[in-house]
């Protein structure tokens, strides 16, 4: 539950506002489907003991559609020459209320739950005996377990057409909902739009912000409205006003997306979607949509500064990192095991805890890796091309950071430190979102590693992000952004890719294949085979798949090495080949990563098939060949299109630390900039630096260019 949304656990009296633009669909028609979600929602939510008023809105673009539709079968051919008429808007609400009071009896009813019809007008509600009676009546229905619908009597109103009068106690069935949520002393107002909520300006606009929580006094004089409702007469701008009233008096109030079938019961469960409208808003000190932009904008003005810092003075950065880090062992091992004991006490998988925990030795690796990255050449400003343009004129082409990077990883601490030391040395700004189950863990670490950065470049380099629900505001600060490295599951790749303009580098599969051939050593192949798979099951450069040559199935080898597999714990499935003959269970999927100690066997006829089946079921992570025969090699060398291709050696080479790079932020699958595991190198792109003397261009008239080559000069 979103901590801004606490209070809804003490909700239960609700109003709940449909508008017109949710009734209806486009054509006027009524959208039958989703008012049966409506229903359906409101129905699980009478039974778990709420008391629910609806407010609707719909009877008058709903009386208008049924009203021209009259029109036209009575006119003559004159008429319909001419169709230009207007309709009374009263007689549409007239018309329109029969309709969709009929329409909502029917659906509730066939649900078991009744409902009751009110029709009610601005006078109305300047009766003080009238107030009193609709407060007692509504409370006995609501003791029944009736839904009471209200909706404005238009048809009978005073107030002048086309509604443009706004004077008077309420003018729309917005604030009609307003107004009962305070005369009915509800707990919450809901308002169902055909929007998730209120934007920062028209929700068309792709630079418009969706505003998670109103604070009337930073929000008011920002928001651009768009258009008004398309069929009814309120709009965004009816409902915020209604629900700034509400909310002022003491009545929270919720805006969001009446299209969603299940946003009313996410809204009570704390969830944070559409936009709050709270008394308190104003004393709260977290606000997600202004700290997620607040926090990338730091972490570039930071970057900045970090790299106009001499060479040295960024490796000492790093090398005061590595001690804290010694230096505060203990404490980070405290926090961690605390970390590990609450995922084992909530039943995580193996897996997830082994990624967890950081092992015996694991600070002083992490230590000694800063180390080292921080003795490599300085990657900031390397020349990396001169040319002479002209006479007096170089050119020169020179690596800088990319900016500022959106890490997203799950359950591996670790991982925190080496992108964090990553991104110093290379000279971006980072923040980091890591997962629940390593929330102690990541927020030592954080403390630690920011403590050693000094003032002058500021510790908001690396920020820290703690909430999920930060993750959509920050997706889309394209503008502040420049890369997101998502880290985990195929599913976190594959939403991260789904939700954000931001370049996207990483991989959402790490289905690794060893091949062993049949001019393989027999000690080689099984050392590989086992390493590959048993060194650490859950890496993403773990074996998944084992292919055999079908030579080798007829020997002892095949044999042997499913035995020496099962001995170690790996539970095996096979393809359909390998299970006919080794008695294996069949596999669901050879396009499946198991990040446990399972892996599926297969048997191919020769290396051309293992190489068809690594393209069509593998990833393009890291595959392996194990031969003696040079032109095989070759063959499969050439012939995967993977990230990583190795002959004779384990997959599980394939890491940024091994690879002498120092660390990694993740092992990229993408064909775009950087690719394998991505260094300090993958997270620099490059800028041209002019050297001249006074030079025009002026129609090239009078410039001789040479184009030529010239040394490089280090810096």
């Amino acid at each position: 539950m979103d901590p801004s949304r606490a209070f809804m656990t003490n909700v239960k009296r609700l109003i709940v506002k449909v508008g017109t633009a949710v009734v209806t669909r486009s054509d006027g028609r009524l959208a039958v489907g989703r008012l049966g979600a409506l229903c359906e929602q409101l129905k699980e939510l009478n039974t778990q003991g709420y008391e629910i008023v609806l407010v609707t809105s719909g009877a008058v673009g709903l009386g208008r559609q049924r009203l021209r539709y009259r029109k036209l079968v009575n006119s003559s051919l004159a008429d319909l020459q001419n169709p230009q008429f207007e309709l009374d808007g009263k007689a549409c609400a007239a018309v329109g209320q029969s309709s969709l009071m009929a329409l909502y009896d029917t659906l509730f009813g066939q649900l078991d739950v009744t409902s009751s019809q009110h029709l009610v007008t601005d006078n109305d509600f300047r009766s003080g005996s009238f107030r009193k009676q609709l407060s007692e009546t509504v409370k006995s229905l609501l003791a029944l377990k009736v839904i009471p619908i209200f909706n404005e009597n238009d048809a009978v109103s005073t107030r002048r057409a086309p509604y443009e009068d706004s004077s008077g106690i309420f003018w729309d069935n917005d604030s009609l909902a307003g107004l009962l949520a305070l005369e009915l002393q509800a707990d919450l107002l809901v308002m169902l739009s055909d929007v998730e909520g209120l934007y920062s300006g028209p929700p068309s606009d792709p630079n418009s912000k969706l505003i998670h929580t109103y604070i009337k006094e930073k929000h008011q004089g920002e928001i651009t409205f768009g258009d008004k409702s398309r069929l009814g007469r309120g709009g965004m701008t009816a409902k915020v006003n209604a629900a700034v009233c509400a909310a002022y008096a003491g009545i929270p109030v919720v805006i969001t997306s009446g299209y969603a079938t299940d946003n009313i019961i996410k809204v009570l469960q704390g969830e944070r979607i559409g936009t709050l409208f709270h008394q308190d808003a104003h004393l709260w000190t977290s606000v997600k949509e202004v700290g997620a932009r607040e926090m990338a904008v730091a972490a570039r003005e930071c970057s900045r500064r970090l790299q106009a810092m001499h060479s040295e003075d960024r490796r000492k950065i790093l090398l005061d990192i590595a001690d804290a880090l010694e230096a505060n062992e203990s404490l980070i091992k405290v926090e961690n095991e605390a970390d590990v004991a609450a995922a084992q006490d909530a039943g995580y998988e193996k897996s997830l805890v082994a990624r967890l925990a950081l092992k015996p030795g694991k600070i002083a690796g992490l230590a000694k890796s800063i180390r080292i990255l921080a003795d490599m050449e300085e990657p900031i400003g390397r020349v990396l091309k001169r040319t002479e343009l002209a006479d007096g004129l170089v050119l020169e082409k020179t690596s800088c950071p990319l900016g500022v990077l959106l890490v997203v990883f799950e359950s591996r601490p670790d991982a925190l430190v080496q992108i964090a030391s990553l991104a110093i040395r290379s000279g971006n700004g980072l923040l980091l979102k890591g997962g629940r189950e390593a929330k102690r863990s990541n927020a030592i670490l954080h403390k630690v590693i920011t403590s050693a950065i000094p003032d002058n470049v500021g510790g908001k380099l690396i920020g820290l992000v703690t909430s999920r629900e930060d993750i959509p505001d920050l997706l889309k600060l394209d503008d502040v952004i420049d890369l997101a490295i998502p880290r985990g599951s195929n599913k976190l790749v594959s939403q991260i890719k789904d939700s954000t303009k931001i370049p996207v580098l990483g991989h959402a599969d790490g289905i690794c294949h060893v091949y062993v051939d049949k001019s393989a050593k027999v000690d080689m192949a099984r050392h590989i085979v086992l390493d590959a798979k048993i060194d650490y099951p859950a890496a993403c450069n773990a074996m998944e798949t084992l292919l055999v040559h079908k030579d080798l199935a007829s020997n002892s080898f095949l044999n042997e090495i499913i035995m020496e597999l099962q001995h170690e714990g790996v539970t095996l499935y096979g393809g359909p080949r390998a299970s006919s003959l080794l008695n294996l269970p069949e596999a669901h999927s050879f396009h499946h990563e198991y990040n446990s100690m399972a892996c599926t066997v297969e048997i191919v006829d020769d290396v051309q098939a293992a190489i068809d089946h690594m393209h069509q079921h593998g990833s393009s992570h890291t595959d392996c060949i194990v031969t003696e025969n040079h032109e095989v090699a070759e063959t499969f060398l050439h012939g995967v299109d993977s990230a990583a291709v190795f002959h004779n050696a384990s997959t599980r080479f394939c890491d940024g630390a091994r690879f002498g790079l120092g660390a990694e932020v993740g092992i990229s699958t993408s064909r775009i900039h950087a690719r394998g595991p991505v260094g300090v190198e993958g997270l620099l792109t490059t800028r041209w630096i002019l050297r001249g003397s006074g030079q025009v261009v002026d129609g090239d008239k009078g410039v001789m260019y040479s184009h030529k080559d010239l040394p490089l000069q280090t810096q």
